[in-house]
This record gives structure tokens, C-alpha cells and sequence, in this order.
């Protein structure tokens, strides 16, 4: 039975993966900065026949991080897939941005994402099998305004993903970024009041025009076509799709 690790999971995409990783019979390391939202991921697991385990992880602290895959390791021996997903969210224009939130959605973001791929590949390189997925954004590809240091961040990922995919490779270990579009998610509920203060327009205005006015069908993204593709990722048989990104942006952009 394979064995995946989620950054995130206590709730939105991160707790979408785990039901879905668990579904498909992965044993699910359910990590979370919020230990109440990753059990309740664990429970729901369970409740449907799954096997999970919930572990508290503040992504940016490196022995918790070291932590959560030495009791992976422990429990079920190894590591086949990681999915970096935790993140926030901060809306501000760069004139208007601290350097301490900018350093925060870095410190979140990328070297989250840093932290939880070096200690995978350190299970993964001896096991010769591994798997590495970040939850990355449309903003991956684009920009938007009022959202520098994510825009930045996600952009970073792409980098991390191709270098993990050239290292990797000679120890059958791939690695890829999902590009979704706006979820409905309570992360971006929350960021529809704030844009419409940041832009000085209504929130319908906001879902309508900023959210989903470039894609071709007017829908969000759903949790459910990103665990789609995740496990689709993770279940790849071989390395050719290593390092490439996928957009599931309903149109949004479009490569």
C-alpha cells in the first residue's frame, strides 16, 4: 500500500487530497499547522475505511518537518508521494507591503516546499521510487495585482520542481506542479472582501471580473478535479511527465 504525506491537510485542497489519497487506498500522513483540523481529516479518513495519521507541522520549522516523515517512516516504512500544499494568502499592494509579510509567504510557500522535498528525497533516493507534487496557482504563470509575494512564490516552485526533477530522475523520482485556478475555498472567500477593499469594487464584482472573468466557462476550480490530477500525477507509471506544470484554470491561461 502506498504511503503519501500532505502539508496543509487539516482543511480546503489539503483535506480534498487526503479523502481523495485515502479513496484510492494511499496510507495518509495528514499534516497541519492547526493539529484540530488535521485529526478531523483523520477521522473523516476513517469513517470511510481509510488509514491515516495526523501530525501538527508549522511548514516552516525545520525539525517538525524532519519530525512528521521520521513518523511516517516509522509507522509504515516509507515515503511514495508528497504533496507540498500548505499556504496563506495576503493581499496588498507592493507599495503597501511589510517586509515581515513578505518574508512570511516566502518562508510558507518556498521554503516549506524546500523543507518538505529535502527531507522526502531522503527517504525517496533509497527506496528508488518517489513522488513530488506542489500545489502551485494560475498565479504559477501570471500576475495579479495586489498579490506580489504570492505571485512570487508560486513562480518559485516552478524553479524547485524542475531542479527536483533533473536530481531526481537517476533515483525514479518525479516531481510536478498543479496550477489550479480560484477554488472555492475558505482561503479564497476569504480574499474576496479583501480585494474589494483593495480595489475599491464589490464582491460580486470581484468573483465575477477577478476570479473567473478570463476563464471560458465562468466555473472555479474544483477540489475535486485537483485530486484528480494529483493522483494522476502521483500514479504516473514512469518520469515523462517529470517536472512539467499542469493548469487547471478552465481557460484561464492556457499553454
Amino acid at each position: 500500500m502506498k504511503t503519501v504525506l500532505i502539508t496543509g491537510a487539516g482543511s480546503g485542497i489539503g483535506q480534498a487530497l487526503a479523502l481523495g489519497f485515502a479513496q484510492d487506498g494511499y496510507r495518509v500522513m495528514v499534516t497541519d499547522m492547526n493539529l484540530a483540523g488535521a485529526q478531523d481529516t483523520v477521522a473523516k479518513i476513517q469513517q470511510q475505511g481509510g488509514e491515516a495519521l495526523a501530525q501538527v507541522l508549522d511548514v516552516t520549522d525545520e525539525a517538525q518537518m524532519a519530525a512528521a516523515f521520521a513518523a511516517m517512516v516509522q509507522t509504515w516504512g516509507r515515503c511514495d508521494c508528497v504533496i507540498s500544499n500548505a499556504g496563506i494568502q495576503i493581499i496588498k499592494t507592493v507599495d503597501q507591503l511589510s517586509l515581515k509579510d513578505w518574508q512570511l509567504m516566502m518562508r510558507i510557500h518556498l521554503d516549506g516546499a524546500f523543507l518538505a522535498t529535502r527531507e522526502a528525497l531522503k527517504i525517496m533516493y533509497p527506496q528508488n521510487f518517489g513522488r513530488i507534487i506542489y500545489i502551485g496557482s494560475i498565479h504559477s504563470k501570471l500576475a495579479s495585482a495586489g498579490k506580489a509575494p504570492y505571485v512570487t512564490a508560486k513562480h518559485g516552485l516552478l524553479g524547485l520542481c524542475k531542479t527536483v526533477a533533473k536530481e531526481g530522475a537517476a533515483h525514479n523520482v518525479g516531481s510536478n506542479v498543479i496550477c489550479p485556478g480560484f477554488v472555492r475555498t475558505p482561503l479564497v472567500d476569504k480574499q474576496i472582501p479583501e480585494q474589494a477593499k483593495t480595489f475599491g469594487i464589490s464582491e460580486e464584482e470581484v468573483v465575477k471580473k477577478i476570479m473567473l472573468g478570463e476563464t471560458v466557462d465562468k466555473e472555479f476550480t474544483t477540489l475535486e478535479e485537483i485530486c484528480d490530477t494529483a493522483l494522476f500525477l502521483a500514479n504516473y507509471p514512469n518520469l515523462g511527465l517529470t517536472g512539467q506544470s499542469l493548469i487547471l484554470s478552465h481557460g484561464w491561461e492556457m499553454e
